[in-house]
């Protein structure tokens, strides 16, 4: 699949989902966006830029990634994540919280990093790195906060415009820069973007998020040299299974495109 055929199909599966659908998708022959700049709910897709965070501190010696830290009964919240089912007296290495946050989306471990750094001063590297439209408001499970209208926000361009810049070494050191694409590299939840795509053929560095009417993945594809960049939110589903299928569809379209000879 040439350039034309991807950027057309994509927008043509954009426009037919039954959400609204924002995305910026980045290739060595050029980008296809809609609605890149639209605002939404960010939901675990904040988990990227709080990873870019903790990793910038650590880099700078203000967060010691071998430090471990008490898994607090406080700390412990629903939703995705397996420390919330864990021994009681457990404690992590940050580390590990971090690689948590993203390959299982845990949201006890997020909770915890946001402790670490600062709800202020994570927001404050967030747009440090380069996240212009991405702020961090609440802790993960803060239904109390959600109810009031304070939510996490993000658009597609600062999520394609962050794994981007990380994997061109411009937000972090090498050392950093292994690390957090090793973790992103890692993800368990493959289900959306990377839904049909064989991963052994195509390495997929990828984050999703989702909450009810919501469903979000931005994704870093590499295939014998050729790279692309994609972020794709998708809101107000009356279905969720709509959201996914056009993730997976697009998804399915840049994998015929970075396979194309």
């Amino acid at each position: 699949m040439d350039f034309h055929t991807l950027k057309a199909g994509t927008l043509k599966l954009a426009s037919s989902c039954e959400g609204r659908v924002a995305l910026y998708i980045h290739t060595e022959d050029g980008f296809i966006e809609k609605s890149a700049d639209a605002v939404f709910s960010s939901a675990s897709l904040i988990k990227v830029p709080i990873l870019l965070a903790g990793l910038l501190q650590a880099e700078k010696g203000l967060l010691q990634l071998e430090d471990e830290v008490e898994v607090t009964a406080s700390a412990r919240v629903g939703g995705s994540g397996v420390l919330q089912a864990m021994a009681r007296d457990l404690k992590i290495k940050v580390t590990d919280l971090l690689t948590l946050m993203i390959i299982v989306s845990d949201n006890t471990a997020t909770n915890l990093i946001i402790e670490l750094l600062g709800m202020e001063k994570t927001n404050q590297l967030i747009k440090t790195l380069g996240f212009n439209n991405t702020s961090l408001n609440r802790k993960m499970m803060d239904f109390a906060a959600l109810k009031k209208g304070t939510d996490n926000t993000t658009t597609a361009r600062d999520m394609a415009y962050g794994i981007k810049a990380l994997a061109e070494q411009k937000l972090l050191s090498g050392k950093y820069t292994e690390k957090a694409l090793y973790i992103l590299e890692n993800q368990q939840f493959k289900n959306k973007l990377a839904n049909t795509i064989e991963t052994e053929k195509i390495k997929v560095a990828s984050k999703t998020g989702e909450l009810p009417g919501i469903e979000h993945d931005c994704a870093i594809f590499t295939h014998k040299g050729k790279t692309v960049y994609a972020a794709v939110l998708v809101d107000r589903l009356e279905n969720q299974s709509t959201g996914k299928k056009v993730l997976s569809a697009i998804g399915n379209r840049i994998s015929q495109y970075i396979t194309h000879k």
